[in-house]
């Protein structure tokens, strides 16, 4: 029998090394490297046989040969119909066919609910959903609950009549792969990928060398012609996804499922796809029925209550290829204790330093003894440079107490020297700020270059730097 090697991997970026070292020599941060047990085995283990056995690769070897790059065909595949808008953005336009999708986030977030919701709607396609956290139960109650068979649904409500959806409790990948060959299914969901564990590998569900070997496995069966995979990933208290580093390079796509549990938006990001832009953004409503698709994400960031308030700006943001329009809060209030406080939500917090420098240094306004507290309403997390003019604009409107017009929008991004920066698809900005009915639209005098006036409805004023813009909004 072979002897077991003990190896130490960062939990990080997955550098190997043969002995502990308390600093990565990769990626330089401390206490990462995890011990992991490996056992030498023979070039095909039994686990690698049966994916490629598993995708109908009978006798379990691989045949890829090595193929000049010109005989390569390079038509694109026609992806998977998820049936899900916002899903299907986020992924490129659909899931790619023997791809392995990793979906992350915290407890209680949603992620079963969005898996499960999406595949009740796939009835052309033969799905095996593997569970090892649920039981058969829970599943089938979870699934009479949610949309769109669930109550307000609108469509077939029967679920016992969804017999391309094959639901397993099996936790053993190597049963797993039994039972991907007697059903053939087109997609298999795996829910979770920690709690998953092979026999080649003698450590417990979850660790680092059972995650790792697992992911590996169901690549070389994805790879090799079988189903696509989607794998439902744990996230630790950092906020990084569970089990080693190699685990986001093994995947072709990473998602992140995130939101807070007390709101009721959820945002689902691209962290990695190689299939597509990761600059995609889906959003979703979380209801009793089930996540609900929001189209329109503008109309649902704004409030209706904004007549008279101070510390209330919108921008006109831009997050993959859709434009919206968002609430921009901000409160100064005098500092109750000897250093000023500085607090965000959904925004840089050094952006917001130094925003406030500028302010400081290029208008004039003294804001070193004044708390500022900066919150981008609805839960969103927004990178967008466009949203500096209106973060100044809010933190100025709380100091002076004086309300914005709320019919005014704008969009720019501030330099160091105090000047408005052009930002892209500023015709896009201005005309979502004009289907929503608003009436004047602040945008970099650079930007002007491309845009007709004349074709909007609504008032575009250029401006230069950020005093011209605060003489437009206050006057």
């Amino acid at each position: 029998m072979s002897k077991t090697k003990t190896m130490y991997v960062c939990d990080y970026c997955g550098q190997e090394s043969v002995r502990w070292v308390g600093k990565c020599p990769a990626c330089g941060r401390w206490n990462t490297m995890k011990e992991m047990h490996i056992r030498p085995e023979a070039p095909a283990s039994p686990t690698a046989r049966m994916a490629m056995q598993a995708a109908g690769n009978e006798d379990g070897h691989n045949r890829s040969r090595p193929l000049p790059l010109a005989d390569i065909d390079a038509t694109q595949e026609p992806r998977i119909d998820l049936h899900d808008g916002e899903l299907n953005r986020v992924l490129g336009g659909g899931l790619v066919p023997g791809s392995l999708v990793l979906l992350g986030g915290e407890p209680g977030i949603g992620k079963s609910t969005l898996v499960l919701q999406t595949v009740l709607g796939l009835k052309e396609r033969r799905v095996l959903y593997v569970s090892g956290e649920e039981s058969a139960r829970q599943i089938k109650l979870r699934a009479e609950r949610l949309s769109p068979y669930g109550p307000g649904g609108g469509r077939d409500k029967d679920v016992d009549s969804t017999g391309f959806l094959l639901v397993s409790t099996e936790t053993s990948l190597e049963q797993i792969y039994g039972q991907i060959q007697e059903t053939c299914p087109d997609l298999v969901v795996i829910d979770s990928i920690q709690t998953i564990s092979t026999e080649g590998v003698e450590a417990g569900p979850g660790s680092l060398s059972q995650i790792r070997e697992c992911a590996a496995s169901l690549l070389r069966y994805a790879k090799s012609g079988g189903a696509s995979i989607l794998l439902i990933g744990h996230i630790t208290k950092e906020g990084s996804l569970a089990g080693p580093k190699v685990l986001e390079h093994i995947v072709d796509t990473v998602l992140q499922f995130e939101g807070d549990q007390h709101y009721m938006y959820r945002i689902l990001r691209s962290i990695k796809n190689r299939f597509g832009s990761t600059s995609e953004l889906g959003i979703y409503e979380m209801r009793h029925e089930g996540l609900r698709q929001v189209v329109n994400p503008s109309e649902l960031l704004l409030s209706d209550n904004r007549e008279g308030l101070s510390g209330v700006a919108i921008a006109s943001a831009i997050e993959g290829v859709r434009p919206f329009l968002i609430e921009t809060q901000a409160l100064v209030s005098t500092a109750a204790y000897g250093t000023a406080q500085r607090s965000t939500i959904g925004f840089d917090g050094k952006r917001l330093n130094m925003l406030l420098a500028i302010l400081e240094k290029r208008v004039g306004f003294k804001l070193a003894q004044k708390d500022v507290f900066l919150n981008i309403a609805g839960g969103l997390r927004v990178t967008d440079p466009a949203l500096d003019l209106s973060v100044m604009a809010a933190v100025l409107s709380s100091n002076v107490d004086t309300p914005i017009d709320t019919g005014t929008a704008m969009a720019g991004e501030v330099g160091l020297s105090g000047e408005i920066r052009p930002v892209s698809r500023m015709d896009q900005r201005i005309g979502e700020a004009q289907r929503l009915g608003f009436s004047r639209i602040l945008v970099p005098q650079h930007n002007m270059s491309g845009i007709n006036p004349k074709a909007y409805t609504i008032e575009i004023v250029p401006v230069r730097r950020v005093a011209e813009a605060v003489r437009e909004l206050f006057g």
